[in-house]
Parts: C-alpha cells; sequence; structure tokens
C-alpha cells in the first residue's frame, strides 16, 4: 500500500487518553470526498493497545469542521471499535459514497478505562490500494 503523507492524520501517535490525531487535512474547501475513488480510513497499531486491567477500550472517529480548530467537530462515517491489541492489527472504516466534509478533517481517540495506551497510525487512503493489497 502507497501513503501520501498529505492524508496522513497520525504517525506512530502515542495513545494516553481522549485526544485528536496530530494532525488534520485540509481539503481546500468543503467538499465530498466520497465523489470519485472509494475512500477508507486506515488505522495500524504501532505498539500493542494496553490490556492490563481488561476494561480498557479504543474508538476511533473521523470527524470534520470547517475551522482548524475543530471547535464544532462534527462525526463522518463509522466509528472503529479497536478490539484486537496487538501490534501490526489494521482496522478499515470504508467511508460511505456520499461522504460531505467541511474544509478541515482529523481523527479523534476516544480511549476508556484505567490504563489505556498504545501507538497508531492513521491515513486516508483510496480503497483500490487496500483491495491491491490484499485487505478486501
Amino acid at each position: 500500500m502507497y501513503i501520501d503523507k498529505e492524508n496522513r492524520y497520525s504517525s506512530a501517535q502515542a495513545l494516553t487518553g481522549t485526544a485528536a490525531s496530530t494532525d488534520f487535512i485540509d481539503h481546500g474547501s468543503d467538499r465530498n470526498i466520497g465523489i470519485g475513488e472509494a475512500m477508507a480510513l486506515v488505522i495500524t497499531v504501532n505498539v500493542a493497545l494496553d490490556r492490563t486491567s481488561s476494561n480498557e477500550t479504543y474508538v476511533a472517529q473521523l470527524q470534520t469542521d470547517s475551522d482548524s480548530g475543530f471547535g464544532t467537530a462534527t462525526s463522518v462515517g463509522e466509528a472503529i471499535s479497536m478490539t484486537t491489541y496487538a501490534a501490526g492489527t489494521r482496522y478499515v472504516a470504508v467511508l460511505p459514497a456520499d461522504t460531505s466534509t467541511k474544509r478541515y478533517t482529523r481523527v479523534n481517540y476516544t480511549l476508556g478505562g484505567t490504563t489505556p495506551l498504545g501507538t497508531v497510525t492513521a491515513d486516508l487512503v483510496p480503497l483500490k490500494m487496500l483491495q491491491n493489497d490484499g485487505v478486501f
């Protein structure tokens, strides 16, 4: 799978609590990123997600806003519940065909439980890259 650095939300981002991705994508204007080529949000676990207390939870959700500060962020597409904790695990959320977004997108990570901890990388990629890579 080819990765475009301009479409990366998190690069080996350490998760220790609920937080937004370290980066966001500026699409230049409000747009429908679901027209044309199908896109997917891909989250890869770099360092295993902690399960010490067995009550830790990890959810990733694509968000959009017209402001890069994301003061009125809204969710886009399906949330990803990360329930397999091993390093190397890849989660994929295919964006709906009619995915309208504001100018900016990011990923929001919602963590819960006693000791949530892990490291992830998140990218926006064309679905055909995953199909060519044997994921689908």
